[in-house]
């Protein structure tokens, strides 16, 4: 007998079982096909039976090889709970189980930090749960239609000067410009977040740019889309669709020899220009996209080899605020004539505020805006230490920014934008309302997106495998196969349909508390049913 080696890793070491019943099961193939995990195989399995074939009993012992599906306990192939084989077996003899016995965290060492996709269940107690719309007008002042009033649900993307600081001048009877003023754009207060070519496959991305595009010509809602670090495809970028992209430029200044030389070429200029300094999932640490994603037209786009890419944690030749304002925001709105908003995005932390009132003190006048990223925003591929103990919640930083412009008669100046689970427990609208009113112009949100495009992953651990490159769905990954998986036309339909009832759900919360325009920082509409939190953001606490 072989010695038993108690190191070796057993299907309830991993975090999930395969439950299978081989009597139901008709060896079609379908979920070993339908793996991308490659998680299960045929194996032949001996039997030993005995049987009687006569009238009268006369049992005879035979042996049996029968083809079955076993699990691998090989962690590089362990089952991520996505559930494909499931779906596709024609007798339900095949799902995948929650293990209890789970000691995965504790096997997987052996090739550094464990890395993961999607989010954890560390971080799902969230601070928007215990907050309420508590003042209804009724008695005391005027309620709203919501179906039949008119409603202005836009926000400011770009510098708003205060009145003593706008250039007018008296010539005669005219009222003139002495110069020009910074960008504004009035956008939806709802913006899809950066999520890069390469990050999702190219199917995905088309999803959500034809869902972008739609929601503008035909819905009238200017949605904006973030095209994430990695550059963007030349025939968006010399389109007219164009507009209504944010084009984003992070530590890697991954695709931007692309950008730089279809500028000449454009038929319209971008939306605006987002500088990505860091992200609420792994707030101090760069990005990462694995080799495995690293497909030819990802390495067209990014102008790399099939590597695996690494971001630099910070913008190398940048380590101050200052620096940041006269050479990036300076040289970006210089390069698009100074028409663009140039804003700047930041992972939530202790630090927010700091950087928030050196914005604000921008000598040139053109930061177009500051993106807060929280700890609950998902993310492609990170170290779970990052994902779990890095980070901030992003509602209390939002309100600590506002109150600190509030102080200093500079609110609004500078857009605030926030985001780090947004609808993570399904209602966006909720969620941005409450964001607005304590003090944030709009929200940007990306794993409502992808679930929307028929992500399987939650918070407590089902898939998640963003960062293998292996997504079952078809939406984080560059497997020619699996992206099949996916269906543009049926997604792009669902992230609309899912932004008009976000539009109309919007509107149900500003009616009553008769705003016909966003609340931002009415802070009086709100109550909480926790005390710290209401002590913390400065609101009434209610029990």
């Amino acid at each position: 007998m072989e010695t038993i080696k108690v190191q070796d890793v057993a299907v309830n070491d991993l975090p999930w079982r395969i439950e299978y019943h081989a009597e139901r099961c008709t060896r079609c193939g379908s979920c070993v096909a339908s793996c991308s995990f490659n998680a299960i195989e045929v194996v032949v399995q001996r039997q030993s039976m005995t049987v009687s074939e006569q009238n009268q009993p006369s049992p005879v012992r035979r042996q049996l090889a029968l083809a079955i599906i076993k699990q691998k306990k090989d962690l590089a192939y362990m089952c991520r709970g996505c559930g494909m084989c499931e779906r596709v077996c024609p007798n339900n003899a095949i799902r995948p189980v929650r293990n209890p016995d789970d000691r995965k965290a504790l096997l997987s060492r052996d090739n550094g930090p464990i890395k993961r996709g999607g989010r954890t269940n560390l971080n799902a107690q969230r601070t928007l749960d215990s907050i309420i719309v508590g003042r209804i007008s009724q008695m005391t002042d005027p309620a709203l239609d919501s179906v039949r009033h008119t409603f202005d649900i836009r926000a400011p993307f770009g510098r708003v000067l205060s009145p003593r600081e706008l250039p007018l001048t008296v010539s005669g009877d005219k009222l003139e410009m002495a110069h020009r003023t910074p960008p504004v754009r009035w956008i939806y207060p709802l913006i899809f977040s950066d999520m890069s070519i390469g990050a999702l496959s190219t199917r995905a991305w088309e999803a959500v740019a034809l869902a972008t595009a739609y929601l503008n010509e035909k819905c009238n809602l200017p949605v904006r889309m973030s095209s994430g670090e990695g550059g963007m495809p030349v025939k968006l970028l010399e389109s007219e669709y164009l507009k209504y992209f944010i084009i984003q430029i992070a530590s890697g200044h991954f695709g931007w020899n692309r950008i730089i030389k279809a500028m000449p070429h454009m038929v319209t200029d971008p939306g605006g220009i987002l500088i990505k300094i860091g992200q609420g999932a792994k707030p101090g640490d760069g990005g990462l996209l694995p080799e495995a994603k690293v497909a030819e037209h990802v390495q067209a786009i990014r102008g790399v080899p099939k590597a695996t890419l690494s971001s630099p944690p910070n913008h190398q030749g940048l380590y101050s605020i200052e620096e940041s304002v006269q050479k990036m925001h300076l040289s970006l709105n210089a390069a698009f004539g100074f028409r663009v908003p140039v804003a700047v995005k930041c992972a939530a932390s202790a630090t927010s505020v700091a950087v928030y009132h050196n914005l604000l003190r921008d000598p040139y006048k053109i930061c177009g805006g500051f993106f807060i990223d929280g700890i609950q925003g998902g993310t492609g591929a990170a170290a779970e230490v990052s994902l779990d103990h890095t980070g901030h919640p992003v509602v209390s930083k939002i309100r600590d920014c506002y109150l600190s412009a509030v102080r200093q008669g500079l609110q609004g100046q500078i857009p605030l934008y926030g985001g780090g689970g947004i609808g993570l427990t399904g209602n966006a609208a909720a969620d941005a309302f409450k964001m607005i009113c304590l003090g944030a112009n709009g929200v940007f949100c990306g794993k409502v997106l992808i679930q929307l495009l028929g992500c399987i992953g939650n918070e407590k651990g089902r898939c998640n495998a963003c960062n293998t490159g292996k997504c079952p769905t078809g939406i984080c990954t560059q497997d020619p196969r699996l992206v099949k998986r996916l269906d543009v036309d049926r997604g792009a339909q669902k992230i609309v349909d899912y932004v008009l009832a976000f539009d109309k759900e919007l509107r149900k919360l500003m009616a009553p508390i008769g705003n016909s325009s966003l609340p931002v920082g009415r802070s009086d509409a709100l109550v909480s049913t926790d005390k710290a939190v209401a002590d913390k953001l400065g609101i009434q606490y209610v029990c």
